[in-house]
């Protein structure tokens, strides 16, 4: 049997399922390139990483808790409760770290972020009415997922310091006069990818007041907060949250490992059902969750929870290794550019500098398309990320995405002095 692409679902045929595939397909064709492509975690953090150790170290928590031994082992083997086994320590390691007062029935163990994302959607938007906004640029997994759902998203602009909130408001009241509503609003305070800005105190606070005002939930990704520098750390969204406005979601990727895909969302908003019983949202995404993974992995979350234990139940002791060799690489990456393209680069060449995060935006006078990308990978040795794919409106055409975050500081100078004989051999001094 042969199948048309035109009787399949319309996602399967949209670039942004493709982006990651596309990425794995550049390196592998150039393997010699110092890629700045992949936003993923760095190797080192895996070598000596002892699974059995944090497991054991789970297992000891559940017996404490009242567990027979056999039993705690049995239910590592088991499937598991939808709504996850380590819901207790993410929610007391979310309330000491970030402010985030959660009960563990407000919290959902997901298999990443991702399926957080997809699962939230899929239980909050109902109508095909029902419009996501989105920080342009953004995150091409929640704009993914919403193409698989088929909900309508549109684009409100981001800058360093936040969302537009101008933007975003225009935006509720052109979905009102064709008769729809922005049902929910995602973004990424903390050095969002691939945006890399920092929202700031008063734009929280005020999209939190937006919100309430326009009737919209914010949809929150925690990804990179845990690369802030010391001591200018700035409450979550979600920490400010007095009208549960706020759908929070975190991912263990960046700060344990990402082989264990382990996520989390708390979602402390009631749900009264029919029969008049209520509900925290957490536990009707973990109904829906069950449908779709059915649970995340036992042992997974087993792992997961052991290394939050040994840290002493924080994230921000967990991740401080990790934060501050992302923002040595980051430092790397910014000062390289300055040394190599800082006095000479090409007319129409610049950058951001995020404090945080694994990213760097650059624009070009040109468009960051394939074919340059394909100049730059065979010439030059060197592989970035282009722009277009993160933006709803060609928007992001004349840039593209620098990663760090998996390159040694000796890759990332290489990469750069590659990347500099590339701009100005093929832009011009």
């Amino acid at each position: 049997m042969r199948l048309n692409s035109a009787g399949l679902h319309g996602s399967l045929d949209d670039p942004v399922l493709q982006s990651i595939g596309f990425l794995n397909e550049v390196m592998s064709r150039y393997p010699d390139a110092v890629s700045f492509g992949p936003g993923a975690p760095h190797p080192v953090f895996f070598e000596g990483l002892d699974p059995q150790r944090y497991t054991d170290r789970f297992l000891e928590h559940l017996v404490a808790e009242g567990h027979a031994p056999a039993r705690a082992r049995k239910l590592l083997f088991e499937y598991g409760p939808s709504q996850g086994l380590i819901n207790g320590i993410v929610a007391d390691a979310l309330r000491r770290d970030h402010g985030i007062d959660a009960a563990p029935r407000d919290v959902v163990i997901t298999v990443g972020a991702q399926e957080g994302m997809l699962i939230a959607l899929r239980a909050l938007f109902r109508s095909p009415d029902d419009v996501l906004a989105v920080a342009n640029p953004c995150f091409v997994g929640i704009m993914g997922a919403a193409r698989l759902l088929d909900i309508p998203v549109t684009g409100v602009d981001e800058s360093d310091r936040g969302i537009d909130l101008d933007g975003l408001r225009r935006a509720c009241r052109e979905a009102r006069g064709a008769g729809r509503r922005i049902r929910a609003c995602y973004v990424a305070p903390d050095f969002s990818n691939p945006g890399g800005g920092r929202m700031s105190p008063e734009c929280r606070r005020a999209l939190l007041a937006l919100a309430e005002q326009e009737d919209f939930l914010l949809l929150e990704d925690n990804a990179y907060g845990f690369t802030a520098p010391e001591g200018s750390g700035l409450a979550p969204l979600k920490a400010l949250d007095t009208g549960r406005r706020v759908v929070h979601i975190g991912t263990f990727a960046k700060i344990c490992f990402p082989g264990a895909r382990v996520g989390y969302v708390v979602a402390d908003q009631r749900v009264e059902s029919a029969d008049g019983e209520e509900r925290s949202l957490a536990e009707q995404l973990a109904a829906v969750k069950s449908m779709v993974t059915v649970n995340t992995s036992p042992l997974c979350q087993a792992v997961i929870g052991g290394m939050l234990l040994e840290h002493g139940r924080s994230l921000a002791e967990l991740g401080r290794r990790k934060s501050e060799h992302y923002r040595r690489s980051l430092n790397t990456l910014l000062d390289s550019l300055d040394r190599h393209l800082g006095g000479d680069r090409p007319a129409g060449v610049d950058w951001n500098r995020p404090e945080g995060g694994f990213f760097v935006r650059m624009r070009l006078p040109v468009p960051a398309d394939l074919a340059l990308l394909k100049t730059s990978a065979e010439r030059y040795g060197v592989l970035w990320t282009p722009m277009s794919q993160f933006y709803l409106d060609g928007a992001g055409d004349f840039q593209l995405r620098l990663a760090c975050s998996y390159l040694d500081d000796g890759q990332i100078e290489t990469g750069v002095e590659r990347l500099a004989s590339f701009l100005k051999q093929e832009l011009g001094t």
